[in-house]
Parts: structure tokens; sequence; C-alpha cells
């Protein structure tokens, strides 16, 4: 098919090399440099979707990310990715494009119907309606509103795509490559600073792409473009990143980049990720993101061919594409006139350009003149005509007093219109920075930096050209100083043309027509219309977030940055208020929509979630092992032998351990180094335990609360040195311990000198226990005098395992004597098989998580997450002993303070006895006064451990209960379905209550 809107000469596309696409089965040609938008626009398609309430006829609206209208499915590989805009994707030979939101077809939607019952679907219907009769909702209501739900399809087929992740660091974060974003980047580079330059476009330059009529330098403007990304290039300390977005900017200067490497590429090399993420961390950050031209609120003005004019400009001269034969301008700012200078330079008809002001600038009416350009001062449009393309608008004549009369019509296949410019404040936004109202520009622009930011150019409502130039310039010297301290003599460029125009419009326009008869939409894609805002405010909608949600204005892809303006007019002046007093909405994240494989990256399939293995895996895996799931870790859970369940393996395990000796992998618990001269000082502020006394080579147990005073990690802590801590976590707790440190080590505490280490990776840990746990271990350790006077219980000392380098602790937590051997994780499965060797000649097993369990809940230790819910203190559970009664302050100590947690009547950690001692209770049952407690009867508490023990020959079970230290030799209930178990309170320690046995 022929391209009968392209241009002869002319453009940024490659001429030379065409390429065959498909919209919806329609074979078409295009160039190298075309978008799919601007492809589609030099075939004479104006036609790419319906809208998503109404089914209205949509064409492409605009020319960049904030599209509305122009949302697609591209086909590859076999699957579709939905809602793409066409204005991004870039043309590439084969490319298979399908328009969204019709059945069956886009000429002919059955949907439509929608329009034609509009009257019915007011603003907030869904609050109203769907109420009566209530059965329907499940049957009816509900289905039917699912399958109308979204835009697009999903894909069928899991993404076959990869995903890259890269974290960098740079002084000097340029966004966007306009005219102030390549003068920031100039000017950093310049002064030697790391330097990294993005934007969401495939080519570097912005406006300055489409501009034809200025010069920097004595240069066309796109040629200093091509100069300027030359000389960025050939530094080494530039990094270039075209086709991609800052999507989100976070604290402490943290942006997030989105890179599309590519998907304008027909045939990609399956090695390349379809995308990147950047994770910048940037000392100073400039933003250049320009502005965003509004459309104008006119009836009827979202008609296939009606375009913001700026648009139809960069389809001209970047692309080649007249938008059409016969345009009609209408503008309440000079710059839509420069298009339309544009377009009729290149043979386009102009048939009018009506300028709602009533005196439009001489100098623009001199050159439209010239051009035979018939102008129309103080005119407005009342209302286009057409179905899938515009055909013609009704102009209205605008009076001194706001009234508005007939000013005849015209014919056109396009309406270029502009209501002015919007800055581009989401980034600023994001940062936390507060956008102050500009009442000259009519505009919101960035106020008082928050992080270390500043906006430059158009995006801070400098739209002239020489002006964004040299603030760029400004931006980017000064960011540079800010981020290295050095500064380099810039010369800025001079530029002329492109100078800053007048005018501008907010809210609906005025018109002659039925106001309730009429559509002037404000949200393009979710079919949002001025009468539907009023509505809001009538109905009582005030704020505009309210009016947001209850209109679904600003909700559609491009976050409001198209509509947010002219709603909050139309909101503020329903309400006779100033319209910075009706608020304003939140620039969410991220900035254009962003897929989820670029979040997912490598998190999916076995990488969702990955298993973590114990250097002992693969031979528990041999020995027939049970495993179970410990957040991400495999444990072995029990080792059952022929014929035994689990029940029997566990009760074979718990009988060897304590009669003889049993082997069990520690690896998983978590193991942070503490290293620094004020490594005991941060400590004491962290753990409830003192441990500036603590002697080198001793260990104590530690206990951690969060600041309401309730416990959430505990572990040993041993002193390997002055200077130095081996602190072990609970399995689980391992990250957020380490989070927490790392927390209060950079924000509260940033004058101590300690350092932190996650070392849970480093170590496999062989827990050796049992009376026989010396005699198995002794052969095999150099540099330790085992003995128990020389090596007591609860110390640490650092020798030789195997020939291999360890710290052996002498530690328990099952009540018997025991050892852990930490060794580098290389080491460990050597050191684990020759312990299980050794084990075997003492009569010994090894153990799993379960028996695990049974052992420390015969001695009364608690695991946290199970005896604790993060509601209970330490008192709770009778450790009031781990407090240091002398310390000044630790995390946790105010709160230990606090009414409600020194308050009677506070749940205590118990151990109950079931009257039948062969009656296992079940963990997590309700424990009651009463056997049969009425209705709504407050339970004492609830079971927290239950088990058959071997030790004590019987069940026990620990439980937290309301008063429970005052209840011991008390009978309580468990209420179950087959009748309340009776219970005895005692106190939760069940074997060797004196804990000789852990002296061997």
């Amino acid at each position: 098919m022929s391209q009968p809107f392209r241009t002869e000469k002319g453009g940024r596309i490659d001429r030379g090399k065409k390429h065959s696409f498909t919209f919806d089965s329609e074979r078409l040609d295009g160039h190298t440099g075309d978008t799919l938008a601007s492809a589609l626009l030099a075939n004479g398609i104006h036609l790419v979707g319906r809208s998503f309430k109404y089914h209205r006829p949509r064409g492409i609206l605009t020319a960049g990310s904030e599209e509305p209208n122009a949302l697609v499915g591209v086909y590859r590989q076999g699957d579709q990715t939905p809602n793409l805009r066409a204005t991004q994707v870039e043309l590439y030979e084969g490319l298979k494009a399908i328009s969204q939101n019709r059945f069956p077809s886009l000429s002919f939607d059955v949907g439509a119907v929608n329009d034609l019952m509009s009257p019915l679907f007011p603003a907030g219907f869904y609050y109203k309606t769907f109420m009566w009769p209530k059965a329907f909702w499940d049957r009816v209501y509900e289905p039917i509103i699912r399958s109308a739900a979204g835009l697009g399809k999903p894909p069928k087929n899991p993404d076959h795509d990869i995903y890259a992740n890269l974290y960098a660091h740079c002084d000097v974060l340029v966004v966007g490559s306009g005219p102030a974003g390549l003068a920031a980047a100039l000017a950093a580079a310049e002064s030697g600073a790391r330097v990294i330059l993005c934007d969401e476009q495939a080519e570097f330059g912005g406006s300055l792409l489409s501009e034809a009529n200025a010069t920097i330098d004595g240069k066309p403007a796109s040629q200093w473009v091509a100069d300027t990304i030359t000389a960025l290039d050939a530094r080494d300390n530039v990094t270039l990143l075209p086709r991609t977005t800052a999507f989100g900017y976070f604290a402490q200067n943290f942006v997030a980049l989105a890179e599309r490497v590519t998907e304008h590429l027909s045939d990609p090399d399956p090695k390349l990720p379809r995308e990147r993420l950047w994770q910048v961390r940037a000392k100073e950050v400039v933003i250049a993101a320009g502005a965003i031209e509004r459309p104008m609120v006119f009836p009827e003005n979202d008609r296939p061919g009606i375009l913001v004019a700026d648009a139809g400009r960069t389809y001209l001269n970047r692309y080649g594409v007249k938008v059409g034969h016969k345009v009609l301008v209408t503008t309440a700012c000079d710059t839509a006139w420069q298009a339309a200078f544009d377009l009729a330079d290149h043979g386009t008809q102009i048939v009018a350009i009506a300028d709602m002001r009533p005196n439009p600038p001489e100098n623009l009416k001199a050159i439209a003149e010239a051009r035979g350009i018939r102008v129309e001062a103080a005119c407005v449009v009342t209302g286009t005509k057409g179905r899938r393309r515009v055909s013609g608008a009704l102009l209205g004549r605008l009076s001194p007093n706001g009234a508005v009369s007939p000013a005849g019509d015209v014919t056109c296949d396009a309406i270029l219109m502009s209501g002015g410019w919007t800055p581009t404040v989401s980034l600023y936004s994001q940062s936390r920075g507060k956008v102050v109202w500009n009442e000259e520009l009519g505009a919101f622009i960035p106020g008082v930096h928050v992080q270390n930011e500043r906006s430059a150019g158009a995006c801070r409502g400098l739209y002239g050209l020489s002006e964004t130039l040299a603030d760029g310039y400004a931006a980017g010297e000064d960011a540079a100083k800010a981020a290295t301290g050095k500064t380099a003599k810039v010369t800025y460029a001079s530029a002329s043309g492109a100078e800053a125009g007048t005018g501008g419009t907010l809210g609906d326009l005025p018109h002659d027509r039925n106001a309730s008869k009429v559509k002037a939409f404000v949200d393009y894609q979710n079919d949002v219309t001025a009468k539907d805002v009023k509505l809001a405010v009538r109905e009582g909608m005030h704020s505009i977030e309210h009016i947001k949600r209850y209109t679904t204005t600003g909700m559609a892809t491009d976050q409001g940055r198209l509509s947010n303006m002219n709603a909050l007019q139309i909101a503020s002046a329903s309400l006779g208020k100033p319209l910075t007093s009706v608020g304003l909405t939140t620039f969410r994240q991220p900035f254009t929509p962003t897929t989820f494989g670029t979040f997912a990256n490598t998190s999916r399939g076995d990488f969702f979630d990955p298993v973590r293995k114990t250097p002992s895996h693969d031979w528990a895996t041999a020995k027939g092992a049970a495993f179970e799931d410990v957040g991400q870790w495999k444990r072995a859970w029990y080792f059952p032998k022929s014929g035994e369940d689990m029940h029997a393996a566990v009760a074979r395990e718990c009988a060897t351990v304590r009669e003889s000796v049993g082997l069990f992998d520690a690896s998983t618990l978590g193991k942070i180094e503490v290293v620094g001269p004020d490594a005991a000082e941060f400590l004491e502020r962290m753990y409830t335990n003192p441990w500036k006394k603590l002697a080198p080579g001793r260990c104590r147990y530690g206990l951690m609360l969060n600041d309401a005073g309730f416990i959430i990690d505990d572990g040993v802590v041993g002193r390997m040195a002055e200077d130095r801590f081996h602190v072990t976590t609970t399995t689980g707790g391992a990250a957020s311990v380490f989070a927490s440190m790392e927390d209060y080590l950079q924000t509260e505490w940033p004058d101590l000198d300690v350092w932190i280490t996650s070392t849970t990776e480093e170590f496999a840990v062989a827990a050796v226990q049992g009376p026989k746990a010396r005699e198995v271990v002794a052969p095999f350790v150099e540099g330790i005098d085992l003995s128990p006077d020389a090596f007591p219980h609860m110390s640490v000392a650092t020798g030789t395992f195997c020939g291999v380098p360890c710290r052996l602790f002498r530690i328990s937590f099952t009540g018997e004597l025991g050892f852990e051997i930490n060794v580098p994780r290389r080491h460990g499965k050597m050191v684990w098989e020759t312990l299980a060797k050794e084990i075997e000649k003492h009569n010994g097993v090894p153990y799993g998580t379960e028996t695990m369990h049974v052992l420390r809940a015969d001695k009364g230790y608690i695991i946290v997450g199970q005896e604790t819910d993060g509601t209970v203190t330490p008192d709770d559970v009778g450790m009031n002993w781990a407090i240091g009664k002398k310390k000044a302050d630790f995390v946790g100590k105010r709160g230990l303070a606090r009414p409600d947690l020194v308050a009677e009547g506070r749940k205590q950690l118990v151990g109950l006895l079931t009257k039948d001692p062969k009656v296992v209770l079940e963990e997590g049952a309700q424990v009651t006064k009463l056997a049969d407690p009425p209705v709504g009867t407050p339970a004492e508490g609830h079971v927290t451990s239950s088990y058959h023990s071997p030790a004590a020959g019987r069940s026990i079970a620990m439980a937290i209960v309301k008063n429970g230290r005052a209840l011991m030799g008390e009978t309580l209930n468990i209420p179950m379905p087959d009748g309340a178990i009776p219970v005895e309170v005692v106190e939760p320690v069940f074997f060797d209550k004196e804990g000789t046995r852990l002296n061997g």
C-alpha cells in the first residue's frame, strides 16, 4: 500500500529502508525510524482503537509516552504484549500489531452501543447500581463487569523473554535529552563528573528533533544535537541510555530506569534481555523532562484525526508525515501557529487558525497572511463532524462577556489543538518535592527541592530555546560542582528561533451547544467528560482526589498528565474556588507503564523463591531424609528408617540424642560479623543484654526487641576478640535482623565506629549434641583444649577441625552437652560426612528439625515466632534475666515501660500437661478456664508448642496464658470438636530442670 500522507522529503526516517508491517491483519509499509503511530498516519490511518467505557472511535492524539488512545497489542514469537503505546513502538520488518477493546472489528464494534446508552452511565454510576437484587451480584453483575474490564488481552503463554538488572552509581544523572538535558549533560561532563544521560525516546534530542526553524551555534538544531551526542559518547565519564525511562524517584537520590533493549529489533539476539532495570544511585540529579501540550476541551474533541498541535509538527518534521490534507488549527497559545506554518510549507492546506484570544500576536497574523492562511480570532471550536475520522468542525465566536455565537463551519480531515503547556513535574513530585502554582504560567512548577535534585528547562516553566539551554547548562554546572566539588569553564551555546510563546487556557471551552447533550472529553482513555467532573462536584466531591476516584479522571495509563490540569480547572470553577484550593492528585510511580518482567527480572520460575540447601543436603537425601521448607531453606525434617513413620523416627532420634549423641545441620542460622572499636557498644544498644564485660572466648544468649518492646529475634553471640563478635540469629530472622542493624547504624548511630557483615553463607555449621558429643568431636579438633574446665558451656574458640579453620562453640539447644562446629562452607560437606561416620561408632544418629523442636521443648527453650507472635515481651516468656538492669538504653527499653506492657493480666509462658499423657494437643488450640465456655467468652491463651516427649515419657506442651505463672497446678481446658481436653498448668521445663546434662 502507498503512503499517501508521507511527505516527499524531510524527516529523520531512512527512506531507503522500507519495512512491511500489519495492523489488524492489513499489510502496510513504513520506514526505519518510524514509530507505529507515524507509519499508520503515513498510510492515512487515524482510527486505532476504541475508548474504554463508550467504545467511541479513537485516534492518535500525541507523539509521546503520554498517548492515551493508541494502545495496541504487538505480537512477537507467537504471543502478544497488550497496551503498548503506538507512539513508542518502533517500526521493524514484520511487526504485527492489533487494535484493542473492540468486537468484532475496529470499524464495527458492537460495544459502541454504550455510546448511545451513555445517559445510563454517568460518572459514579457504578457506586449507585448493581445493588439489587443481591443474588444477581455473583451470577450476573460481577461476570459482566469482569468481562468488560481492562484494555487488551493478556498474554496466553509464560513470558519467554529474559530481563536484566544493573546497579549503577554516578555523580550526575540527567533525565531527559531535550535542549536543557543535553546542555546539563555537557556542562557536567566537562567538569569530569560521571554522568548518566537517559531519555525514553529512541533518539536523543527531545523537542529539537522536531524543530525545523531554530539554530544553535549557527547550526540547525538537529545538527547541534548530533554533534553534542557524538561529543558526549566520546567521553569515558558519560553513559548514554536511549530508550530508557526514569520511572521512579525514590529516597536518597535512588532513581529507577527501564531500558528497552531489544523491543525495536525484528530478530533480537535471544541472549539479550528484552528490558534492563537500572537501579541508579546518583549524587545529584538534573530533571529535564520537558512539558506536555494540553488538549482543548470542546464538544466531540475525541474524534480520530484530532491531535495536539505539537504532535502534528513532530510527525511532520521528524517522521515526514502530514496528519491531514486539510487541517484546522485551534489554539489559545502561540506555539500551535508554528505547526500550522510548518504544515503549510509542506503543501498542507490550513483551512483556518482559530485562536480563542481576541488579539493574537500581530507578527503571527502577518506570517499567516503571507501564507494565505485564514485567521479567526476570538474563535473556538464548538463541535466536530465525522465518525471514524473527523470531517469538519463547527466554529463559534467569543464575545467579550464570554457568550458564544455561531461562526460557521469548516471542512477538514484533521484538527490540531493546543491549550498551552504543562510542565512535567512527576519525577520532581516523586522525589517528595512540593509543586507550587505559578499564576503567570498557569501551571504548577517545582518548588523547594527536598533531595539533591534540580529541574531545568520546560519542566520548570522555561519554554524559549535560549532560556532553556542556559538553564540546562547552569543546572549541569551546579550538579557537577555539588557532586564533585569541581568546576569547568563551559561555553554556553547560543540559540536563535523557537522563542517562548504566550497564551493558554484551562478547563472546558465555552460553546453554544446543549451542555447536557454533548461530550467534551477531559480524560480520553477513561471517557471522562467535562460534565462528569461537574456532576461529581454537584454530588459532593469537593477534593480533587475524590473527584478523581468518582469519575476516574487521571487514572488512565498517562496518570493524568493530559487531563489533570483541565479537570482541576473545571472542578474549581464548579466549586467557585481558586484552582489551588481544590488540591492536586498524586504523581505515582511508575512515570509510564512498566512491564512486570522488568520488576520481576530474574525472580521467576525456580528463581522466584530460590531454594537454599545446606551442605548436608545431598547426604541427607541419599539417607532418605524427609525435608521441610523453612523460609527458603530445605531442611532435613527427620530421618526415617524402613517402616518408620515420622512419629517413630522422631522418637528414636530424640532418645538417641539423650542417650548417646546426635548430629544436626545448623547452617541455616543467621550469622553476622560485628567488628570495630564500638562493636560492644553497638550490641549494647541493639540487644537487651549487656556485652561490654563479656570476655573474649565467651558467649551469651542475646534477645532482640523492636521499638515497642516486643521480642523479634534471639540467638547466641560469641566474642571472638575485643573488637569482634560472631552473632547468630534465627533462620527466619537473618535478613531482617541484619537490615535492622544496618538501619540503626546508618540512621541513628552513624557516630559508632563499627561495621557489620552477613556471614550466613560463609559458614557451614554442624551441631553435635548428646552425652558423647566430646568424644565425637575431640579426634578432629586441634588448637583447642576441650576439657570442661578449659572449655566450659557458653565458650567459643578458634582452631582447626579436620585440618580446616574452625570456630568452635560449646552451646546447646537441646539441654545436652553440645558443640557447634563452624567451618568455611566449602568444607561443610567434608566435615559433615566425617562426623556422620564418627557418630555411627558411638551409636549416634543424624536428626532433623522435628527432633530439634522436641528436644528444645523438653527444656522450655522458646522459638521466636512460635512462642512469640509480635506481642510478647521478655517478661511474658520468663526472660527478665536477659535484660541488662544497669543499661542506660537499648532498642525497646522505653517500649517495655508502656503501661499496657506492665499491666496485670498479660499472657505468660507456661507448660501444659494433659491429664491423659497419650494425648498430644494441637498447636494453636485455644485455652479456656471452662470445659464448655459460653459463646463469646474470650480465650485465656493458646497452645504454642506440643509434642510427645520420649524423655518425659508423655505428651508435653507450652502455651501463652493470661496470668499463667499464677496458675501453677490449676486445671484449664482445651476446647476441641470432640470435647474439651483438661490440662494442668506447670513450669515450662519438662526434663533435667537443674541443667546438669549441659556439662556432660
